[in-house]
């Protein structure tokens, strides 16, 4: 996967998922890009705001499981210093 990130001035993160011809059949793009907008919907939370964020899918991601897209997601982010502290780091743990 690919990461495109420009600031975008407002209060908030706009992404957008694409998957070229090159992926494969029409059926074949648009499960990666379900699970490409599925592992970002996970991290929302965690995404600074005020960026658009463009992911684009290259072809080992046909054979990925769920878990290796997480994984490449949250590397992207991070690497683009996209992601926020950990929202349960933040919060401190309640005692009984």
């Amino acid at each position: 996967m690919i990461l495109v990130a420009l600031p975008n001035q407002l209060p908030y993160s706009r992404f957008g998922f694409t998957a070229s011809k090159r992926i494969g059949k029409a059926v074949t793009r648009n499960r990666a890009r379900r699970r490409m907008r599925e592992a970002v919907r996970l991290r929302m939370k965690e995404i600074k705001p005020g960026w658009d964020l463009v992911f684009i899918a290259r072809k080992p991601i046909v054979h990925a499981t769920f878990q290796e897209i997480q994984a490449a997601t949250e590397q992207l982010l991070a690497q683009a210093d996209l992601l926020n502290p950990s929202v349960s780091d933040a919060v401190p743990a309640q005692s009984s």
